[in-house]
């Protein structure tokens, strides 16, 4: 007792009276209690940690049973150790500053005499000296272990307020998974609740071990915490979440769920708001060429002098994905009539949407309302709106890179009329293991989530787990009927890798009509690079092909009547004709002249509308019948120069191809 409370003295009482410190049993208890607390903590923590590493070293081959679901329960289970992480280090710190402010004020100063304390100065300088050399060493070593790509766990050393919209608001202490370390210092993060966003890599440290002293940490996260607070923060402007704040601010689709007319996890489309909000994630956008950061040549468009076209241009994704069938998907109520039901895919990385988005519509059957179904045999062409064979192309090197799909419908208010989109769930298929390793290709049963893309956690139908009992067989029941995606993923054969190669590098789109894209950025490459007197020329390209293509993709009945057209047309050509590449381009010059050129400035065809019928049937009215009639006069020239034909006025700079203003459009930050 002398050597830790000194100065104590005998009163009259026969008592011990400390006139310097004042300490009773009570908080030593607590003290001790506390320490005995922390102890346990850090101890549950490591156990976290073991049963981490093992589960990341777990395979499914190791599993005694055959296990469903396998990735994704894999994945849950990992969540649910960082969940324990986080409340363990939570908890840590709130014992921490209970040890602080429990303590007994004072006590250290009234411990040390006057002596003692001219004593420690000198030891304290040196210290500081010796300690300034170790903290260098050990901050070099934090920072290299902190980029390493291995380390996923990172902690919050100061608290953060997002800037914009895709921010990840956070507290000094919070445990965040990292899922993409960026170069430009902005990392992908995900915390407890199952929130994704970016994160500032100076507000981010390896967590401690817990066996180091109280007094070393708390320096060491005060230093890191004033570094964080000055640190300068670039602006960003690569995110897109503009969709999602416009589908949390959405009063519609709360109505319909508050009255029961639509499923709980049913939410505004996210994908169908990105489409709303401008040309950057259409077709159109990623099928124009892209210019190098020297601006003075194409990046993805190069010319091959010996075979007289354009360079294939292999990518790290090069996959076809085919749309089986949605089962168990839920039915709206009877105030809602379903205008359309359609699947929504696109490139995807856990926070941003890599590509243009592909919308493939579904059939359905009146007895059977909960089963979608893609590419019904049909008559003919089967149309490409319903073609549920798609081809996923793609260079990005992300480690998270998957495809999304987004179940949705198109609706329309019995009582108010109103109309709108729906999401009816959500399904990610990753496109490479954790070791880089491509998926198989096989079929894939996707279980839908509600939700959004950046909510976990939702269910599309939360009636189905509340009515399901408690027992094996209802669990197994209630499985059955979660709503899920069939879906077949394989790589593409040499004939239509071959093809798919001259596509550019990043695009989304049906197997229907690759060949027509083919053609486009042939000719392309013709204007661009072959025919063009000088390099440096900027002049306009009059070529109606290449500045009206583009079009046809934001209006799949007019692609159908090109395919048709074409069609036709290759059954009257010889073998030696379809061996020609020059012939075959400048017979799909005519064709697309006598074809859907006139179309799209006919005063009868009506603007295209997404899921109206009446609209879509008056279109594919004015097609068929402009199509017969070519046919049987041999051209359109006839047709169109008849007195019963009127077409809308149009600028030269409509038929003129502008690549500059294509480039200025798709790259506005260039």
């Amino acid at each position: 007792m002398q050597a830790v409370m000194p100065n104590l003295e005998w009163t009259a009482q026969g008592g011990l009276e400390s006139p310097s410190l004042e300490v009773s049993k009570e908080q030593l208890d607590v003290a001790l209690g506390a320490l005995g607390w922390v102890t346990r903590c850090t101890e549950l923590k490591e156990l976290v940690v073991e049963n981490t590493k093992a589960l990341h070293a777990l395979k499914k081959a190791d599993e005694p049973a055959p296990v469903g679901n396998y990735s994704q329960r894999k994945e849950e289970e990992e969540k649910l150790l960082l969940r324990l992480s986080q409340q363990l280090q939570k908890l840590l710190l709130v014992l921490d500053q209970d040890k602080v402010t429990k303590n007994y004020p004072g006590g250290e100063e009234h411990q040390k005499g006057p002596r003692a304390e001219e004593g420690n100065e000198e030891e304290e300088e040196s210290e500081d000296e010796e300690s300034e050399e170790e903290d260098t060493e050990e901050e070099e070593d934090e920072e290299k272990l902190l980029d390493d790509p291995n380390v996923r766990e990172c902690v919050a050393v100061g608290n953060f307020d997002a800037q914009q919209e895709g921010d990840l608001t956070f507290v000094k202490g919070e445990i965040l998974l990292i899922h993409d370390k960026k170069e430009d210092g902005w990392w992908v993060a995900e915390n407890s609740k199952g929130e994704r966003g970016l994160v500032p890599r100076t507000y981010l440290a390896v967590p401690k071990e817990e066996e180091e002293s109280q007094e070393e940490s708390e320096e060491h996260i005060e230093v890191v915490d004033e570094t964080a607070d000055g640190t300068e923060i670039k602006k960003r402007t690569d995110s897109h979440w503009s969709a999602v704040r416009a589908i949390v601010e959405n009063d519609t689709v709360e109505v319909l769920t508050t009255t029961g007319a639509v499923p709980a996890g049913f939410r505004p489309s996210m994908l169908f708001q990105l489409l709303e909000e401008g040309e950057e994630f259409r077709a159109s956008y990623y099928l124009q060429p892209k210019l190098t950061p020297s601006q003075l040549a194409f990046k993805d468009l190069v010319w091959n002098s010996e075979r007289n076209t354009i360079h294939p241009r292999p990518t790290r994704v090069s996959l076809i994905v085919t749309l089986c069938s949605c089962k168990m998907i839920p039915l709206p109520g009877s105030g809602v009539r379903v205008l359309s039901r359609h699947v929504r895919l696109c490139l995807f990385d856990g926070s941003r949407v890599l590509s243009n988005i592909h919308t493939v519509r579904a059939t359905w059957l009146p007895k059977n309302p909960q089963t979608w179904t893609f590419s019904p045999r049909v008559m003919g062409i089967l149309p490409s709106l319903l073609d549920g064979d798609c081809f996923v192309r793609s260079n990005s090197l992300s480690s998270d890179i998957g495809i999304l799909f987004e179940l949705g419908i198109t609706y329309k208010c019995n009582s108010t009329g109103e109309r709108g989109e729906l999401s009816c769930g959500w399904a990610f298929l990753k496109l490479f293991t954790s070791s880089g390793i491509p998926i198989p290709s096989k079929m894939h049963e996707l279980v839908l989530s509600g939700g959004t893309p950046y909510e976990r956690g939702v269910e599309v139908d939360p009636s189905i787990s509340r009515r399901a009992g408690s027992g094996v067989f209802q669990q197994f029941m209630s499985l059955r009927k979660q709503p899920v995606l069939l879906v077949k993923v394989k790589s593409p054969s040499v004939h239509s890798k071959d093809i798919l190669n001259f596509l550019p590098e990043t695009l989304v789109g049906g197997m229907c009509y690759i060949h027509l894209l083919v053609f486009y950025r042939q000719i392309l490459g013709d204007a661009l690079l072959k025919d063009r007197m000088s390099m440096q020329s900027t002049d306009l390209i009059c070529n109606p092909v290449l500045a009206t293509f583009p079009q046809l993709l934001d209006q799949p009945d007019l692609m159908d009547a090109l395919r048709s057209a074409w069609a036709e047309k290759e059954r009257t050509l010889k073998r030696i004709e379809k061996r020609d590449q020059e012939f075959l381009k400048s017979a799909f010059v005519l064709v697309y002249h006598d074809s859907v050129f006139p179309l799209l400035c006919s005063t009868f065809l009506p603007s295209y509308r997404w899921a109206e019928e009446e609209v879509e049937l008056s279109r594919w009215k004015v097609i068929h019948d402009f199509l017969k009639r070519s046919q049987e006069k041999d051209g359109t020239l006839e047709y169109l120069l008849s007195s019963g034909n009127t077409h809308r006025a149009f600028d030269i700079s409509e038929l003129a191809y502008d690549f500059l203003g294509e480039v200025r459009e798709n790259n506005p930050g260039e």
